[in-house]
């Protein structure tokens, strides 16, 4: 059979939503915060923006941990994942400091990916059920942890002791906030248990293989290319308003 007809269609297209919704939120960020214009109802702090900035986190964690059961070679993956991370990282220290990730997004799933392969069987024992709920509970619950706090959003149930943070496991979810900053910033708790919610969804529900609807190719097809798509986004960004900022000066 041809690949496109072997696909979980639906899940490359809902892939490519997050990358649109991505690069619509990063070309903003890039125009505000890094070329220093006015953002007008774009701010970062404000709760429309954090919304935004969430669904897509959450998108793309979800879809994760679900592509995660169909990996023929999870390890490989995780460590090609890895290896972009740290490019990454380098880059952004290097040439923007001030705008430096030093565990994003992407070292994150990295990190999920293989910590996932090493817990295989124990993940597999687990009830897709139950496993899904209580992954969900742990996420809401340590979802402030980084913070301070346990607790969902605004809803701040326990303090933690302050002496947690003062090793600075900032790759953990326990970073000393006074010392540490990164431009994007995804730790292992709470972020572990959301792609862990895909993982367990994935074994309670499968779409059906096939060939996109010709509307939905495009964000079919950058959906199976989500790792070049997210490398090369900022970069080509940068650059185009780097190079419209030098034409219309």
């Amino acid at each position: 059979m041809p690949v496109a007809a072997k696909r979980l269609w639906l899940l490359d297209a809902l892939r490519g939503a997050a990358l649109v919704n991505m690069l619509a939120y990063h070309a903003l960020y890039d125009w505000v915060y890094v070329f220093g214009h006015t953002g007008g109802w774009y701010d970062i702090s404000a709760p429309g923006c954090h919304i935004w900035q969430q669904y897509i986190c959450w998108s793309f964690l979800l879809l994760s941990g679900y592509s995660a059961t169909l990996a023929r070679r999870p390890l490989k993956n995780g460590l090609v994942v890895a290896g972009c991370a740290a490019v990454l990282t380098v880059a952004t220290a290097v040439y923007m400091p001030s705008q430096a990730i030093w565990f994003g997004v992407l070292h994150l799933n990295a990190a999920a990916m293989l910590l996932t392969c090493l817990l295989r069987p124990l993940l597999q024992a687990c009830p897709a059920g139950p496993g899904l709920a209580v992954c969900a509970a742990l996420f809401a619950l340590t979802n402030q942890l980084p913070y301070g706090y346990l607790g969902f959003e605004g809803l701040r149930l326990v303090r933690m002791p302050a002496s947690l943070y003062r090793a600075n496991l900032f790759w953990l979810g326990l970073p000393d906030l006074t010392k540490f900053s990164s431009a994007d910033y995804f730790p292992l708790l709470p972020w572990l248990f959301l792609f862990w919610c895909g993982w367990f969804l994935a074994r309670l529900w499968r779409p059906r293989t096939g060939r996109a609807p010709a509307a939905l190719r495009p964000l079919a097809f950058a959906g199976r290319h989500t790792l070049a798509v997210y490398m090369a986004h900022q970069p080509v960004l940068y650059g185009a308003l780097w190079l419209w900022h030098a034409l219309c000066r």
